[in-house]
């Protein structure tokens, strides 16, 4: 081979130079660089040194910023009530956090005056502090060790068939796709031009001060592609709210004279929440001329063909008591929190309830977008007001009855997800509380029930005590607790699989239902982690019965989902000043004039704020303690994930999740 000719051209203001290097006269070319290198390279180490002192003068000005920001929040913050309210909690983190900080401040003097760990003989002890801290040593080994080692290794007992019962679920979603295995429609179509042969369908919308939601939920429904003499809309409002109840009873009123068969229900006693307003709307007498009944919360937009794609599954099939459709979000790009809540839902829908629906013919009803055969409901004793999961609660005492459910991933009906932290928290709480009230009060009819054996286990054991019970129990004890205990026991040191790789695992498992969220995989183990601490909370309270486990709060909305309804409604509520026009047939309570007044009244709208979580933010301060402390030790994987868990904990403790109000 020829020896390569390399040509080196180098310009300088004042002159041009060229140098042709041939062959083994290669390392010319070095040497030339580096004797015309010297001032470039001096420039390169000045421009690098200026982006470490620029970076170094930005981070001060960062964490200024940060902390004044922090300090605004905690001054204009208010502590939410749920977290004034549930205390013991709050106690126990407390203690062990001023625990967790005596036992920091006794190993970094420790470390610093590098005292010998095997020191453990009386008359080789100098002072009070050395002694105390020999003492701790002692006790910690004899006692404390193999206790907070017990309760680790039966914590991951836990977590491991946690995670074989989420991993046993993915596999079967990924059978059903490979098998395109779907809930099948038997029997032939209705037919379009005899409209008798579609069968009675009444659409119920449970609203309670839904001001936002409530026009785009009601539109929807009329909106139906069903027959009209075969369909009955029916608007149950709890609202307290007089002008509310007005304009909702406009609304109503709209749509019937456009030639919609719609009513509106009022309840002068508002007992039993969400259940007992479905619950006195299904004692109509006219109720019994209907076959299906269709459920949909007031943010909830179902398409107009929703009836045609649910109904027909109850052709040919009498044991079929529920068809379930799937929820989509509006607004699931509107901030972290919605994409989060995305991932799990998603990951609900599409493994939990389809793989419970195709193999097992029985999940958990969703509260909304569903249909239920009224015979069904019938039979199982209708709704029930004894727990705040009236939906849970029906299901299970139909499926003791022997009726089927199925599951329909491929129908999708509009929703909202909530925006605050403040209102998921509260709606997370309700959702992990009132499983735990309905398995004290179901669990004998469980056991006296017909239905198989392996059917009373899946129902006991994988329905409520692994998924209910256990998930929240070994999430907030072994990653909240014992982990940042280990820090300061390196006897019962957890290994890194149980802290790193199989939560990421099964993380990626959660993920996989909605791949676009993949660049949030880390944010979501951690934020998963720290509503741990909701979750366990709200489970005690329903197991034990405590006074926040039987609170139902509505979650807010925010009505994102139709731009255009809010700007009716705005020009509805500016004509709505004038009551006299509204006369006396829009109303079943007959307290027309209670409402003028209450019209009347001026209302001081309270200004709302951002919250302070006690909770998070003492989590927040033990994870980091233990992180300090893990530095000791040099505990890699260990720090980073306390770290970054305790900035979590903080950022969700000063509520800088989700929607910002300023």
């Amino acid at each position: 081979m020829a020896p390569s000719s390399v040509v080196v051209t180098i310009e300088k203001p004042s002159k041009f130079s060229l140098v042709e290097i041939n062959g083994s006269d290669s390392t010319l070319l070095l040497e030339k660089q580096k004797a015309v290198s010297p001032k470039q390279f001096t420039w390169f180490l000045l421009l690098k040194a200026h982006r470490v002192l620029a970076c170094l003068s930005w981070l001060p000005m960062a964490s200024k910023t940060m902390v004044s920001s922090v300090k605004k929040r905690i001054a204009l913050s208010d502590v939410s009530e749920e977290e004034a309210k549930s205390r013991r909690l709050y106690r126990f983190i407390k203690a062990f956090l001023f625990i967790s900080v005596l036992a920091l401040v006794l190993e970094v003097v420790a470390h610093l005056k590098k005292w010998n760990l095997s020191i453990i003989r009386p008359w080789e002890v100098q002072g009070l502090l050395q002694w105390c801290y020999v003492t701790w040593m002692s006790f910690r080994v004899d006692y404390v060790a193999p206790l907070v080692l017990t309760m680790s290794k039966f914590c991951i007992v836990l977590f491991l068939i946690q995670s074989l019962d989420r991993l046993v679920l993915c596999l079967g979603c990924f059978w059903i796709k490979f098998k395109n295995l779907k809930p099948r429609i038997n029997g032939d179509a209705y037919d379009i031009e005899d409209a008798s042969s579609f069968p009675m369908v009444l659409v119920q919308i449970p609203m309670c001060n839904e001001r936002e939601v409530f026009a785009q939920s009601i539109a929807a429904a009329c909106q139906l592609d069903w027959p009209k003499d075969r369909i009955l809309i029916q608007v149950l409002d709890d609202s307290d709210d007089g002008n509310l109840q007005l304009l909702i009873r406009d609304e109503v009123s709209s749509w019937r004279e456009k030639g919609v068969n719609i009513i509106y229900r009022h309840r002068l006693i508002r007992t039993g929440y969400k259940a007992g307003n479905l619950k006195s709307a299904m004692a109509c007498d006219y109720v019994k001329d209907y076959e299906f009944v269709a459920i949909f919360d007031a943010d909830f937009q179902p398409n107009s063909d929703f009836l045609k794609q649910t109904v027909p599954h109850f052709k040919g099939d009498p044991e079929l008591g529920l068809v379930q459709a799937r929820w989509s979000f509006v607004n699931k790009d509107e901030n972290l929190l919605t994409r989060l809540q995305n991932i799990n839902l998603c990951f609900h829908f599409e493994v939990e309830q389809q793989v419970n629906g195709a193999f097992l013919n029985f999940f958990g009803f969703n509260g909304t977008a569903g249909v239920w055969r009224i015979k069904a409901l019938e039979d199982s004793g209708g709704w029930l007001e004894r727990t705040t999961v009236e939906d849970m609660d029906i299901a299970v005492r139909a499926h003791l009855n022997g009726w089927k459910f199925i599951f329909l991933n491929d129908v999708k009906v509009l929703c909202e997800l909530p925006e605050s932290y403040e209102a998921y928290k509260k709606q997370q709480h309700r959702w992990h509380s009132g499983p735990m009230q309905l398995f004290r009060l179901c669990l004998p009819a469980v056991l006296r029930s017909k239905i198989s054996i392996s059917k009373k286990a899946n129902l006991i054991f994988l329905f409520f005590l692994l998924r209910k019970l256990i998930l929240p129990f070994y999430s907030f004890t072994l990653f909240c607790i014992i982990l940042p205990l280990t820090m300061f026991i390196p006897e019962a040191e957890l290994p890194l699989w149980v802290i790193c790789y199989v939560p990421i695992f099964m993380s990626l498992l959660n993920i996989l239902p909605a791949p676009k969220s993949f660049p949030f995989l880390v944010p979501y183990l951690l934020f998963e982690n720290t509503m741990s601490v909701t979750k366990f909370n709200a489970m005690i309270s329903g197991l034990f019965q405590l006074g926040s486990a039987y609170e139902w709060v509505v979650t807010k909305k925010t009505g994102r989902s139709s731009e255009s309804d809010l700007v009716a409604l705005a020009e509805r509520e500016s004509k709505s000043s004038n009551e006299e026009k509204i006369t006396r047939r829009h109303s079943e309570s007959g307290l027309e004039t209670l409402n003028k007044l209450k019209q009347q009244e001026e209302s001081t709208p309270s200004k709302k704020r951002n919250k302070l979580y006690r909770k998070e933010l003492a989590l927040a301060l033990l994870l980091l303690t233990a992180a300090a402390r893990s530095l000791l030790s040099a505990h890699g994987v260990h720090f980073y994930f306390l770290l970054f868990q305790g900035l979590t904990f903080l950022v969700v403790g000063l509520d800088l999740i989700g929607e910002q109000i300023s």
